[in-house]
């Protein structure tokens, strides 16, 4: 049954004052004990706890296109598409080891910041604007336009109405500062991880008995290993359809490590939960993170799997068609969904809300913070006060979304927006890891290699995306995740070559402390390190 009923209204209505009421306690115990400065309303300092910080990175992660798009990846090809999930969280104790404590050490606020500090202006300024346009364009836009889809399929509510609410919403959670983000996205992500376990188990407990054996959950999951074995690879060979998607090895040596690093260790909206915390507090909750991600694919991959496991055998072709007699693997989700009783899809319902809302509030805190800090202070108002700051942040935030909300419907043109997007904004990524990463680690790098690696990501990317189509197929046509590869590779080559031949000489600007002994971690966080790695290894020997 499509639309909601009385009951999943006020499961909704509860869980939007809930998260407004606490919002408002937590901007209100802000306002009588924080000073009202760009740092504390930016990133909190000092006031998120560990299990604050773990919850708003994985909120701030999550969004409609884990529901729906991962859903139709597991519906498509299977378990595989969890390895998006799994190697992010052994690459958030990466992060958490090497990364973080740099950060901390160098009182670090904004990724431009530290490319300020570590090579010049130029190319902070560069990434600056560059990452305000994707933050903008690309990441706010996706999740308002996938948010919105997901929504209609399972509301009354029109396109445009879904839009504007969820840009409300946000606005009110993101215009309470960091602290009010990181405390409400605690209950974003309770809220979201419920909601997902109760459509998991709809899913498996209607193939149990559409199989003959009741609802039975464990059921449920031993017919999906038995029904749809092939679903439970998680890495494919050459001949494989999808291996253009999950090229083999690389998901775990090549591509992915470029795609995680750079998105959990060289991005604002994410490495802005910890920059305002102590090590330890920093640490302890990326790998609270870590623990959640490795949750992820039973809430959105499973029930992919279910469905077409369920539509294989001959159910759901309507709902699964796009009219066409054609297959859309994103229609599983809402399709699962419409399934669940009144109250219940109003839990889910709130759960696919609190994803988007606590993804926007994230990434428009984030536009935010570059536009006021490097920006707006660095180029229009050097003398701007802590509350002008401020002042400009929260306009910011409100330009952000509105822009936002009126591109978002020009998406509807793109046949895949989930995938396109995730392509193209891949373009860029081998570029930003390769200046982070040598510039972290290689004190001879030089800001002219920088800069060149900053310029060339582009070009390259689309070189090895087009020339197979330019040359009629003589030159090899590689899987997305092989190119961010080769793209990395070369642009490393450069800059090193670049940085040998050019004599090294410090400047202020090139001047990043490193003490190694904050690379040391606490035996607390080397036992969840040393649990996290052997849950993804008896994984990946199970799934293989």
């Amino acid at each position: 049954m499509n639309g909601l009923q009385t009951a999943d209204y006020i499961v909704f209505l509860f869980y939007f004052i809930v998260v407004a009421l606490y919002g408002y306690y937590v901007y209100q115990r802000k306002s009588k004990t924080s000073s009202g400065d760009s740092k504390d309303f930016f990133l909190a300092e000092g006031s998120l706890t560990w299990w604050a910080i773990g919850a708003s990175l994985i909120a701030s992660n999550i969004s409609a296109e884990h529901f729906i798009g991962m859903s139709g990846s597991g519906f498509a090809l299977g378990l595989a598409i969890s390895t998006y999930e799994w190697m992010a969280a052994a690459t958030l104790i990466i992060v958490a080891v090497f990364f973080i404590p740099i950060y901390l050490k160098n009182k670090i606020y904004t990724m431009p910041q530290f490319l300020e500090k570590r090579y010049n202006a130029t190319v902070s300024t560069i990434m600056a604007v560059f990452w305000i346009l994707v933050y903008v364009f690309v990441n706010l836009t996706s999740i308002l336009y996938l948010g919105a889809i997901a929504i209609t399929s399972i509301t009354p509510l029109s396109f445009t109405w879904c839009i504007v609410g969820l840009i409300v919403f946000s606005v009110i959670v993101t215009l309470g500062g960091m602290k009010v983000i990181g405390y409400t996205d605690v209950i974003q992500v309770a809220v979201l991880m419920i909601g997902g376990l109760v459509t998991t188990y709809l899913a498996l407990t209607l193939l149990s008995e559409k199989s003959g054996f009741g609802t039975d959950v464990f059921k449920g999951l031993a017919l999906l290993r038995e029904k749809a074995d092939s679903h439970f690879h998680m890495i494919f060979s050459e001949d494989h359809n999808y291996y253009k998607d999950l090229p083999g090895l690389s998901v775990l040596i090549g591509g992915m490590w470029i795609n995680n690093l750079n998105y959990w260790g060289c991005n604002q909206y994410i490495t802005q939960r910890a920059l305002g915390a102590d090590l330890k507090t920093a640490r302890n909750g990326i790998l609270f993170a870590a623990f959640l991600k490795l949750l992820i694919p039973i809430i959105a991959v499973l029930p992919g799997i279910a469905m077409y496991v369920l539509h294989q055998d001959g159910l759901f072709q309507q709902e699964m068609s796009n009219g066409a007699g054609q297959v859309k693997p994103d229609h599983a989700y809402p399709t699962l969904m419409n399934l669940l009783p009144g109250g219940l899809k109003g839990v889910a319902f709130a759960a696919l809300t609190a994803a988007v809302v606590a993804s926007l509030a994230g990434k428009a805190n984030s536009i935010s913070t570059i536009f006021s800090l490097d920006i707006y202070k660095k180029f229009f108002n050097k003398d701007a006060s802590e509350q002008k700051l401020v002042s400009v942040g929260k306009w910011a935030v409100i330009g952000s979304m509105v822009i936002a909300g009126v591109v978002a419907p020009s998406l509807r043109t793109l046949e895949q927006a989930y995938q396109f997007i995730q392509e193209y904004v891949g373009f860029i990524s081998p570029g930003v890891l390769a200046i982070f990463l040598l510039g972290l680690f290689w004190k001879r790098t030089t800001s002219a290699a920088a800069l060149a690696g900053t310029l060339l990501t582009i070009p390259i990317s689309t070189l090895l995306k087009f020339l197979p189509q330019w040359t009629n197929g003589a030159f090899p046509d590689y899987p997305f995740l092989d190119r961010m590869t080769i793209t990395f590779v070369f642009i490393v080559a450069v800059m090193v070559t670049m940085s040998l031949l050019k004599p090294h000489t410090k400047t202020s600007q090139e001047h990043i402390e490193i003490d190694f002994r904050h690379f040391k971690v606490t035996p607390g966080f080397m036992a969840g390190a040393i649990i996290i790695v052997g849950i993804l290894t008896g994984l990946y020997a199970s799934f293989w």
